[in-house]
């Protein structure tokens, strides 16, 4: 069910890309790595994975939300998730099939007559072993900015 909320912003560790559709499969994961390195060089806690895609030509950064202090390092650096007004719902499943969410959210705003404003982003749960036999508890919170 797609909610809506104002949001805070919550500070990440993350590397900025562009990327086609068809490579987020390995550049998503390619750039957790590097920040998951970034992150235990540092003995940083830290929290959920996130990607932000800002824009339509897949500008994405793709992070770690960061739950102590974080020196930027490399292609790491400080960013944070957007704020404001945003619509959200969690899907449960593979994620392959998260366009079901992002898609619900589309049709939420269509109905609300509200708008999308800016970037979508997605937090990934934290990996359960109980979801390499069922991926249908993997969990992603999926969000869009609205307009004010």
């Amino acid at each position: 069910m797609v909610q809506a909320a104002k949001l805070e912003r919550i500070p990440l560790a993350a590397v900025r890309r562009q990327a086609k559709a068809s490579e987020l499969s390995r550049v998503v994961p390619e750039c957790c790595g590097l920040v998951w390195n970034a992150l235990r060089a540092q003995q940083v806690k830290a929290g959920r994975q996130v990607a932000v895609y800002w824009d339509s030509t897949i500008r994405l950064e793709v992070g770690v939300e960061l739950l102590g202090p974080f020196e930027p390092a490399g292609e790491v650096v400080l960013s944070a998730t957007p704020t404001g007004p945003a619509a959200f719902v969690t899907h449960y499943g593979p994620y392959g099939a998260l366009g079901a969410a992002h898609q619900a959210i589309r049709r939420w705003c269509e109905a609300q007559g509200r708008a999308p404003a800016g970037p979508n982003w997605e937090i990934y749960g934290h990996w359960q072993n109980a979801w390499n036999a069922d991926p249908s508890l993997i969990r992603t919170d999926v969000f869009y900015q609205l307009s004010e």
